[in-house]
C-alpha cells in the first residue's frame, strides 16, 4: 500500500502520463494558498474544498488500480480487467482547472490588488500551457523529427544487405522502437499493439524472460500490461530510443534465441552494441548509419 500512496501523491501534484495538466507550477500553488488564506480567514469555500477532495480520490482510485493487490482480484472479479477504471484521470483536467477559475475569482474578490494578480497568474499559466505544445515540447525534448526517426535511407541499406524478402524472415529491435522497422517494411516479431493474441504473448515473453527475471518493473510492465510488445533488456530498462550519440552498451544479455527463431525471427536490430552476442547465438553482420539518421544500427543474425 506504501506504492499506491506515493503513486496517489504524484498523481495529485504533477498528474498522469496521458493527461498532461500542466498544473504544478502556477495552479496547484494558487489553489493551496487560497485555501489556507480562507481557512484562516474563517471564510470557507466548500466548492473548492470537495473539488480538491474529489481531485484527491480520483489519484488514489487510479493509484490503486493500477497495483499489484488489484490485479490480483481480476479472477474474482472480471470487471475489473474488463473496464480500466483508471481512465477516471481524463476528468481531473476539467476539477482542477475549475478549481483555479474558483481560486482566482476569489482572489479577485479578496485583495485590492487581486485583478493584477489574477492577470499575472493567467498570463504565466497560459504561457506555460503554450509552451507545452506539440512542436515546442519534442523540440525541447530534443527528439528527432519524423524523417529521421523512420530513417527510411538507412533502413533501405539494411534491406538491401540482407538481400532477401522481408516477408521471409522476422526481426526484432533492441532500445529502438519496433515501428521504426515496421515502417519501413520488415514484418516483426515485436511491436506497440493493442489487441492481440495472449498465446502469442505468452510465447513471445519466453524470448525476454531471462531478462525480465533481471528487473522486477520490467516483468510486471510486461505481464499486466503488454500492449509494449518490446525486446525488454534490464539494462536499457524502459528506453528505446538510444540515438548514435550514446554510449550505452549492452554488457550482459539474455534472451532465448531458440524461442525467437522458432517464431520465425532471423535477425536482430540494435541500437546499441551487445557485448556478449555468441553467448545468445548472435553473430553481428554489420553496422549501418548515415549522416542523416540519428541511429546506429547493429544488425545481429541468429547463429543457431
Amino acid at each position: 500500500m506504501e506504492e499506491v500512496k506515493w503513486r496517489a501523491v504524484h498523481y495529485f501534484t504533477v498528474g498522469q502520463t496521458h493527461v498532461l495538466r500542466l498544473t504544478e507550477f502556477v495552479v496547484l500553488p494558487v489553489i493551496i494558498f487560497v485555501l489556507l488564506a480562507s481557512t484562516l480567514k474563517l471564510k470557507p469555500a466548500p466548492l473548492l474544498w470537495l473539488l480538491m477532495l474529489l481531485n484527491g480520490l480520483f489519484c488514489y482510485i487510479i493509484a490503486f488500480y493500477y497495483s499489484e493487490t488489484l490485479w490480483h482480484l481480476q479472477h474474482a472479479f472480471p470487471l475489473i480487467g474488463t473496464f480500466n477504471f483508471g481512465r477516471i484521470h481524463f476528468l481531473e483536467p476539467l476539477l482542477w482547472y475549475v478549481a483555479f477559475a474558483i481560486s482566482l475569482s476569489m482572489i479577485w474578490k479578496t485583495y485590492k490588488s487581486g485583478k493584477p494578480i489574477v492577470y499575472v497568474f493567467m498570463l504565466l499559466q497560459l504561457a506555460i500551457l503554450f509552451s507545452y505544445s506539440e512542436e515546442n515540447k519534442y523540440t525541447f525534448f530534443d527528439s528527432p523529427t519524423y524523417n529521421q526517426f523512420y530513417s527510411s535511407k538507412l533502413f533501405h541499406s539494411i534491406k538491401q544487405y540482407i538481400g532477401q524478402d522481408p516477408s521471409t524472415y522476422r526481426v526484432a529491435s533492441i532500445g529502438l522502437h519496433p515501428s521504426i522497422a515496421q515502417y519501413n517494411g520488415f514484418y516483426t516479431l515485436d511491436g506497440y499493439v493493442v489487441s492481440y493474441p495472449l498465446s502469442y504473448k505468452k510465447q513471445f515473453r519466453q524470448i525476454i524472460a531471462p531478462e525480465l527475471k533481471k528487473r522486477a518493473s520490467l516483468q510486471r510492465y510486461y505481464d499486466h500490461w503488454g500492449s509494449r510488445c518490446y525486446l525488454f533488456v534490464a539494462e536499457l530498462g524502459k528506453h528505446y530510443m538510444y540515438t548514435k550519440n550514446s554510449h550505452k552498451q549492452i554488457h550482459h544479455l539474455n534472451i532465448n534465441t531458440t524461442v525467437f527463431k522458432k517464431m520465425g525471427g532471423k535477425y536482430i536490430f540494435s541500437a546499441v552494441k551487445i557485448g556478449n552476442p555468441s553467448d545468445n547465438h548472435l553473430r553481428l553482420e554489420k553496422t549501418f548509419e548515415n549522416k542523416q539518421s540519428p541511429w546506429r544500427i547493429y544488425l545481429y543474425k541468429i547463429a543457431l
